[in-house]
C-alpha cells in the first residue's frame, strides 16, 4: 500500500484516528487491524488507551465494528469531538472558579447568650454504637459542576472492557482490571488493585482525586490533564492518591 490509509495524532484526551479522505471501510480495518497486532501496535497501543474519532467520519454500523476491533486489543474507542470536550471542560472549570470567587456579603454577628447547662441522668446517656467492618462507607457525592450528585458505589471487580461512568463521584470496592474503564465527574476511590484506565473529574474538576489501595493505572486522568504509567512500574506496597498539583498530575502515599 503506497499511502497510509489511517494515522494517529496525540493529544490531551488521548490518541486522536485519522482516515484518509474517500478510504474504504474494508481496507480501513484491515489496515487498523494490521497495526494492531504488529510488533509496533503492541508498543504503541498499550491496553486502556483512549482512541478517538472525530464524528461523521464513519456511519454508526461501521462505529460498532471499529469499537469492536479496538475491544479486542483492550483498546478504548470513541466517536466524538475530543478538542470540543476539552474547550466546553475548560469553560466549564473557569465558570465555576468564577462562581466560587465572588464574595459573598458579611454577616451580621449577633450575640447569642450561653445555653444554661443540663445535667442528663447516666441511664439516658447515650450508647455507643459498634462499628460494622462490613458496611461500606458512603462517601459524600462528588460532581463536576454544582450540585448533589450521587456517588455511584460497584461492589465488585469491574473487568476487561467495561465501562463505568458517572456525573459523581465513583467507589469500587473490589479491582479494575486492565482494559476496564473508570470515568467520573467527581473522585475515584477504588478499595483494591487499579490497572484500567481511570478518569476523575471528566466535567473538568480539577480538585477532584483518585484513591486506590494499589494504583497501577495503564492511564490516568484528572480534567484535562493526562498521565501514563511507566515501563516495569514496581508495585506499590501503600494506597495512593493522584491529584492535580502545578498544573501536573501528582501521586502520593496516603494511609487509609
Amino acid at each position: 500500500m503506497s499511502e497510509e490509509l489511517v494515522k494517529f495524532k496525540g493529544n490531551a484526551a488521548g490518541l486522536q484516528l485519522m482516515i484518509a479522505a474517500g478510504a474504504d471501510t474494508e481496507s480501513v480495518l484491515n489496515e487498523l487491524r494490521d497495526k494492531l497486532e504488529s510488533e509496533w501496535g503492541s508498543r504503541f497501543f498499550r491496553r486502556g488507551t483512549l482512541v478517538l474519532l472525530m464524528p461523521g467520519v464513519i456511519s454508526p454500523e461501521d462505529e460498532e465494528r471499529f469499537t469492536k476491533l479496538f475491544r479486542q486489543h483492550g483498546v478504548f474507542f470513541r466517536v466524538e469531538d475530543a478538542e470540543a470536550e476539552l474547550r466546553e471542560a475548560r469553560a466549564r472549570q473557569a465558570a465555576y472558579a468564577q462562581a466560587v470567587a465572588v464574595p459573598q456579603p458579611p454577616v451580621e454577628s449577633v450575640p447569642v447568650a450561653a445555653p444554661e447547662p443540663v445535667n442528663v441522668p447516666a441511664a439516658q446517656a447515650p450508647t455507643a454504637v459498634p462499628f460494622n467492618a462490613n458496611e461500606v462507607p458512603q462517601p459524600l457525592a462528588t460532581a463536576a459542576e454544582p450540585g448533589t450528585v450521587p456517588m455511584k458505589v460497584i461492589n465488585r471487580t469491574v473487568r476487561s472492557g467495561e465501562s463505568i461512568s458517572s456525573r459523581g463521584g465513583v467507589l469500587i470496592v473490589g479491582n479494575v482490571n486492565a482494559g476496564a474503564e473508570i470515568v467520573a465527574g467527581g473522585s475515584i476511590d477504588i478499595r483494591g488493585v487499579c490497572k484500567g484506565l481511570v478518569h476523575a473529574g471528566a466535567y473538568g474538576d480539577r480538585n477532584a482525586v483518585i484513591v486506590a489501595d494499589c494504583l497501577m493505572p495503564v492511564q490516568i486522568r484528572i480534567a484535562d490533564i493526562i498521565a501514563q504509567s511507566p515501563e516495569g512500574m514496581a508495585r506499590p506496597t501503600k494506597a495512593e492518591r493522584a491529584q492535580i498539583k502545578d498544573n501536573a498530575i501528582v501521586i502520593e502515599t496516603i494511609e487509609r
